[in-house]
């Protein structure tokens, strides 16, 4: 575990009040949980820009009646297939169906991907998620591992 620092930080009365509401919504325990993953979303945003291997999330919703839609689909992903660890594809309603592909890559081929994606004629909506292994990053205290749930049991 890494060695714990405390600083004061001066904020304007109001920002910090909506500050405040904001990390109780999202059911953070204290300001420094939340501070430290904004630090760490700002870390990942740098990841990606400097084209580093990372991993992200590409989720679709388009229209399979759309002609050779599913063709097209299948064909940019497979020229993609080792950037792509996983698909899933849930059909919503009788014309629509998501599809959500966990990926893998540098940060570059991973945007142009989505670009192409979300670029193909009857894809209503396809947003890429950025995240990170975490490699690059510090843990310690806060660090969401998963070595231990909440029961205190480990699950190593």
């Amino acid at each position: 575990m890494s060695e714990l620092v405390r600083f004061g930080v001066s904020i304007d009365h109001g920002l910090l009040d909506q500050f405040d509401k904001q990390i109780a919504r999202k059911g953070y325990k204290n300001r420094s949980e939340a501070i430290r993953d904004l630090i760490r979303d700002h870390m990942v945003e740098q990841e990606w820009e400097a084209n580093t291997e990372t991993v992200g999330t590409f989720t679709m919703v388009y229209d399979h009646h759309t002609r050779d839609l599913s063709l097209t689909l299948t064909h940019l992903q497979h020229s993609f297939v080792g950037e792509i660890c996983s698909v899933l594809h849930v059909h919503l309603d009788h014309n629509n169906c998501l599809e959500v592909l966990v990926l893998k890559g540098k940060a570059q081929l991973l945007q142009s991907l989505a670009d192409k994606l979300v670029s193909v004629r009857g894809v209503k909506h396809g947003k890429l998620t950025m995240t990170t292994t975490g490699e690059a990053m510090p843990s310690g205290p806060g660090d969401h591992s998963h070595a231990h749930s909440d029961d205190g049991h480990s699950h190593s």
